[in-house]
């Protein structure tokens, strides 16, 4: 009998994509356990696009006592944009150690084998499995291989490989201008990442929300220059699938390819003037666009009272619905049915590597506007290197408010020009191989057998 405990670390992009591949190994018959606070399961049970009739049985969700910790709102004035309200829940979720170090014991003395996988954030937490003799630990990345790397490179100066693409993208990610490191995240959030990673020793491999066709270079230039540090094992087995909720009706009224999605993720807190600018560039632009419009989350979603409304131009909601121009969503959306209804053209996002697995897998370009930590390297892996998108003009410089000219021309750019509909067919292209890819013999569906048959050996 083999047991999988999933550790996530608490926010959105990161508990969704473990609880999916929850499922995805709960598929196989394996009994999986979800751990977490009680607020943090909730909103990942909340949220997920997995229609309760087809989640499997043999999920067992626990919810952990975390300490008390403070929940801030965001600050969409911050200069920079970096989710720092969110770091007192990584900092509670870091002390689950004792619990979840119990849970394994029990679990191993009625199981033949407790595979532990962990966000690579929450390494501290299941650091006790190494000294469980059936027990064994395996590292999640949440954020795209390509992405990975490039922060190997920046963070340890290694030689780079002698490729000439992999010499001119360097180019691109260490420009003048381009955010480094210190820039993408906070010196907190450095500090904790560097207390986590730590315990990486310990791992016996690393599985990556990825497919080899989209960045199966990466994957393995990662694994090479880490391979004297953690184990040598790498899984890509992404993206997983998922059931889709109700389509929109007035999606399916929309001319195929004509509309533009935009949403900025759970992290982003936008200034009420970056949102005025926002709505002026659509409306300009002429294009009908879907916007998904909602604060940051804050640590524990289900305290503090109201999250701020976001604050459009007066009279715009009214205007766009009247001239059936667009819509504005003020809740949770079912993003991966949005991005793949044949309405559909494009995607105005942050670049988190959820948003762009799931663009990519559903065959849409990306109009890339990366805010914070991983997010402008996967621009540069969706503009530069996989040349399914374009980036919005000064979207780089942390501090400043994109005006609304350099929106609408970014948006008219994708949506109606030739270089958008190569990049329309570029994208359907590399979709079709995606999907493609988990099917049976396919090579992400392969890599996730291969992972199955190696944790049940």
């Amino acid at each position: 009998l083999v047991v999988v405990v999933m550790v996530p670390l608490p926010a959105q992009g990161h508990l969704n994509q473990l609880l999916e591949l929850a499922y995805l190994v709960a598929s196989y018959g394996i009994s999986v356990h979800y751990v977490g606070s009680a607020s943090h399961n909730h909103q990942a049970k909340l949220r997920s696009h997995i229609l309760p009739s087809s989640s499997p049985s043999d999920i067992c969700f626990h919810d952990f006592p975390t300490p008390a910790f403070p929940s801030p709102a965001p600050n969409p004035d911050s200069t920079y944009k970096f989710p720092s309200q969110l770091q007192p829940a990584f900092d509670a979720a870091s002390l689950l150690r004792g619990p979840v170090a119990n849970l394994i014991r029990s679990l191993s003395s009625e199981s033949r084998r407790v595979v532990v996988v962990h966000d690579s954030l929450m390494g501290s937490v299941v650091q006790d499995a190494a000294s469980v003799p059936n027990a064994e630990n395996y590292v999640f990345h949440s954020v795209s291989a390509f992405a990975l790397y490039w922060f190997t490179w920046e963070a340890t100066g290694m030689v780079l490989p002698q490729e000439e693409e992999e010499v001119d993208i360097a180019e691109l990610v260490s420009a003048e201008g381009f955010p480094s490191i210190r820039v993408c995240f906070t010196d907190e959030f450095l500090k904790f990442i560097a207390s986590q990673h730590e315990f990486k020793k310990l791992s016996s491999g690393c599985i990556f929300n990825t497919c080899r066709v989209v960045e199966g270079r990466y994957v393995d230039l990662y694994a090479s220059a880490t391979a004297n540090s953690i184990a040598t094992k790498h899984w890509a087995i992404g993206p997983s699938r998922r059931s889709a909720h109700a389509c929109t009706e007035w999606l399916d009224k929309q001319a195929s390819s004509s509309v533009i999605y935009v949403s900025f993720g759970t992290t982003t807190a936008l200034s009420n003037e970056q949102i005025r600018e926002i709505a002026i560039g659509l409306e300009s632009s002429g294009q009908k666009f879907i916007w998904v419009l909602r604060e940051a989350d804050k640590g524990d979603i289900f305290r503090g009272g109201e999250a701020r409304k976001m604050e459009l131009p007066q009279g715009f909601e009214e205007m766009v619905g009247t001239r059936d121009i667009g819509v504005v969503v003020r809740d949770w959306a079912p993003q991966l049915e949005i991005l793949g209804h044949p309405a559909t053209g494009g995607f105005l996002s942050h670049c988190g590597w959820n948003s762009c697995m799931e663009s990519i897998s559903m065959g849409v370009p990306i109009l890339a506007w990366p805010m914070h930590s991983d997010q402008p390297r996967n621009a540069i892996l969706i503009t530069g290197v996989l040349k399914i998108g374009l980036i919005v003009t000064d979207c780089m410089s942390q501090n400043k408010v994109v005006k609304s000219p350099a929106i609408q021309d970014a948006v008219k750019a994708l949506m109606a020009s030739e270089q958008g509909d190569e990049m329309r067919k570029k994208a359907a292209e590399l979709g079709i191989a995606v999907r493609g890819s988990m099917d049976k013999g396919g090579v992400s569906r392969a890599e996730l057998d291969s992972f199955i048959t190696h944790i049940s050996r």
